[in-house]
């Protein structure tokens, strides 16, 4: 007999000792089904849910840029000029200062977010580990009007007088990079909004990067280590190609949040809504600080439908980047298996 089953089922006939060893244990009876049930259509109601409110934002803004959209069409987006006295709008100005102020901003973030990561990761001694990570995620929560103040008051004055004054004095009657750096020496424009944002998103993409840092399994890391590779070798050929999904979402989170940052861009930027010059300096308009400033005081017609116009293109240009990040992991997998 088989020391599975219990000795109490193995009192009756032969006959039925085969039959229950055939059959197996008996089957445990499940108490409460009920719950499997009420569990599953809680989770594909969520799902739904979550696809039904991305249709409505969508659906919504359409029918209120309706009227913009049947007055200029596409033409809206590379026309500049934006007077609500004559009743003209162009949403080139604030398409170019989102674009661009988050652009200067990943530029700065990510690098200064990678050597985070890898100090807390491979380099930090035990006792400084937690209290620095506790810090920078502390950043996180400061809010936003709390860096624009401080972007406005305290930041902008350093940047005119220890980086833009010198930097136009350097290059004054060079053809591309005295262009670059002209303008009026407040410190506001593009450059500081850039740095703001940057300083804003370091700690989403550095907590994120740590975290993924550290699920890399210790194994490996060893076995790179004792081959005689360096940190930073062990880090770009071990570590990164491991952990990229997680990398590139963390990049991809931090550039969201610069992309729909308000309140501290509408501080420091200039809210100029003409665009006279690449100057990085400039005074500039973002699509998130033209809607702070504008939308409250917008007559409804062509300027409230422009402004809902301008948050249409937002939304279009967060889906894109999502989905070149797609592409690019997509890439990435598969150029794994060309190499494999």
């Amino acid at each position: 007999m088989s020391a599975t089953f219990p000795a109490a089922r193995y009192t009756g006939s032969e006959q039925t000792v085969r039959a229950d060893m055939k059959n197996g244990p008996p089957a445990v009876r499940r108490s409460s089904p009920w719950a499997d049930v009420l569990f599953s259509a809680l989770a594909h109601g969520a799902a739904w849910l979550t696809l039904l409110l991305l249709a409505g934002i969508i659906v919504s803004l359409l029918v209120g840029a309706a009227p913009a959209i049947k007055a200029y069409g596409l033409s809206f987006l590379w026309t500049s000029e934006w007077d609500p006295v004559q009743n003209r709008y162009g949403g080139l100005v604030m398409i170019y200062g989102t674009l661009m102020t988050s652009f200067i901003a990943l530029l700065i973030a990510v690098p200064v977010s990678f050597g985070i990561a890898l100090f807390l990761t491979e380099l930090s001694p035990p006792w400084l580990k937690r209290p620095l990570g506790t810090a920078i995620e502390l950043l996180a929560a400061v809010p936003s009007i709390v860096y624009g103040m401080w972007g406005l008051l305290v930041f902008s004055p350093i940047l005119s007088q220890y980086v833009q004054q010198p930097l136009q004095s350097m290059f004054k009657g060079v053809p591309f990079l005295g262009e670059l750096f002209s303008g009026p020496p407040v410190g506001i424009g593009l450059l500081s909004a850039g740095i703001i944002l940057a300083i804003m998103v370091i700690p989403f993409i550095a907590s994120v990067v740590r975290d993924v840092f550290e699920v890399t399994p210790p194994m490996l890391k060893e076995s790179a280590y004792a081959l005689g590779s360096t940190t930073w070798e062990v880090v770009w050929k071990v570590v990164l190609p491991y952990t990229k999904t997680g990398v590139v979402g963390g990049i991809m989170l931090g550039l969201g949040r610069a992309l729909g940052e308000t309140m501290a861009v509408t501080f420091v930027i200039g809210n100029f809504n003409q665009l006279n010059s690449l100057s990085l300096f400039e005074a500039a308009n973002s699509i998130t600080s033209a809607l702070a400033n504008e939308f409250g005081e917008a007559a409804p017609g062509l300027h409230q439908a422009s402004l809902i116009y301008l948050g249409l293109v937002l939304f279009f240009i967060t889906f894109v980047v999502l989905a070149i990040s797609k592409l690019l992991l997509a890439q990435l997998k598969k150029r794994e298996g060309t190499v494999a």
